[in-house]
């Protein structure tokens, strides 16, 4: 339990100029959502009083996205410490712990946060990892009691510097009622010119402070600066929602082939065969079998339904219990009532189809006029033939029949059958020995 008041700063300023991108770099998304909403998530079970975002000027998508919480802006990039100045005058009064992390960080959890904040005492903390390759973390000098001395940006360090092996995890935990007093005294003379945030550390330490780190895994301090950046982060977020899918009860046949959307939910015993993807807004009940090739969104499932192989399900489509949607059927906004079979080549669109309703290869609703969408409506225990187009608006009843090559524009009744083709079929004798 965090015992005492806790204001979350997060950096979001950044304009992803490396990702050569017109959208700001912290609503890249990340399992179809933005990278930004991660951190809120995780921060939000901490309980702030507030939370406040540094974001840049000219940022309108990056303040709706993050609402309502509070948004200040940095109108000049002059270095983190810079920005976590920006943020000062929504902090004004505040004395508890201030947790400061990094928009483009999205990885970090809301445990090791609980971590850090714990192991603030007196002064800050920060998070230190330990990566295979250090490349250009900056460094951290501490003494052997684990007492953190500065940071040296990897621009700044010298030959023996670059030896450590104990990098900046560049998130910290700093008293409330000191942050702006280190802060007045950063400087700008480095190798970039700029205002480190890093140098509160040595700030601090000079003054007595308690400066402690936090060892974290490298995973959580993966940050996206580059598209390439970004497609590691989705290689880890997807990890995640595969190995919650399967501990959950689900089973994977080939994890890595399977994507997810962060708010993908499965029922148990439900079997995911390779290459599915799962867009927005999914929910699969208990029992389900999605076959492969299969691309869903924005859909629902009933339990023990069958779904693919290569079957599309598009927004707003909810299929009911012990249904079986086959190979190379689309669905779109429509509801599918329990048993119903659409086994292939099918499109389903703007409509509702009846308990038990078989609608064969080929059959597909017309629902848009070039103006409008139309519903077409099926009752139950319906057969529509294959090749049947319904012309919508139609209605078709219960227990009707609709023959199969069919072109439907006015509605069926109960128990009849409609038929409509164009001619009769005509038949003629001898034709091969006549064409030779």
């Amino acid at each position: 339990m965090i015992e005492r008041a806790l204001a979350v700063v997060i950096l979001a300023a950044g304009r992803g100029s490396r990702m050569s991108s017109a959208l700001p770099k912290a609503l890249h998304g990340l399992a179809g959502r933005p990278m930004i909403h991660y951190l809120l998530d995780y921060v939000a079970p901490l309980d702030p009083e507030k939370i406040v975002l540094v974001i840049g000027p000219d940022m309108p998508e990056v303040r709706e996205a993050v609402a309502p919480h509070e948004t200040v802006i940095q109108e000049t990039p002059r270095g983190t410490g810079d920005a976590v100045k920006a943020a000062l005058p929504a902090l004004e009064g505040f004395t508890g712990d201030v947790l400061i992390l990094y928009g483009d960080h999205p990885l970090v959890t809301t445990e090791s946060c609980r971590r850090l904040i714990a192991a603030q005492t007196g002064g800050l903390s920060l998070f230190a990892m330990e990566p295979k390759i250090p490349g250009a973390y900056g460094r951290i000098v501490a003494g052997p009691d684990g007492t953190v001395e500065k940071i040296v940006e990897f621009a700044d360090c010298n030959e023996e510097q670059k030896n450590i092996t104990l990098c900046n995890g560049a998130m910290y935990c700093v008293r409330g009622d000191r942050l702006a007093g280190w802060l007045a005294q950063l400087t700008d003379d480095n190798a970039q010119g700029e205002f480190y945030l890093t140098d509160i550390v040595e700030i601090a330490a000079r003054e007595g402070a308690s400066c402690r780190y936090v060892l974290i895994g490298e995973e959580e301090m993966a940050a996206a600066n580059t598209r390439a950046e970004l497609a590691s982060l989705e290689r880890t977020i997807q990890a995640r929602l595969r190995a919650a899918a399967m501990e959950n009860g689900a089973t994977l046949i080939d994890p890595e082939t399977v994507y997810f959307s962060w708010d993908t939910k499965l029922g148990r015993d439900v079997i995911v065969e390779p290459n599915v993807f799962f867009g927005p807004g999914v929910e699969i009940e208990n029992g389900v079998h999605i076959k492969a090739f299969s691309y869903l969104e924005g859909a629902t499932i009933g339990h023990g339904t069958a779904v693919g192989p290569f079957a599309r399900l598009r927004p707003g489509t909810l299929i009911g219990a012990g249904s079986k949607i086959g190979n190379f059927v689309e669905i779109k906004n429509a509801t599918l009532h329990e048993g119903v079979k659409a086994g292939h080549h099918a499109y389903i669109g703007d409509a509702e189809i009846g308990a038990g309703v078989n609608y064969s290869c080929g059959a597909i609703t017309a629902n848009y006029d070039g103006a409008q969408k139309h519903k077409t409506i099926i009752g139950a225990q319906a057969f529509i033939g294959s090749n049947v187009t319904l012309i919508a608006p139609v209605a078709i009843g219960d227990n009707a029949y609709l023959a199969a090559g069919s072109t439907i524009t006015k509605d069926v009744p109960a128990k009849a059958l409609g038929i409509a083709r164009e001619r009769k079929q005509t038949v003629i004798d001898d034709w091969t020995k006549r064409k030779r």
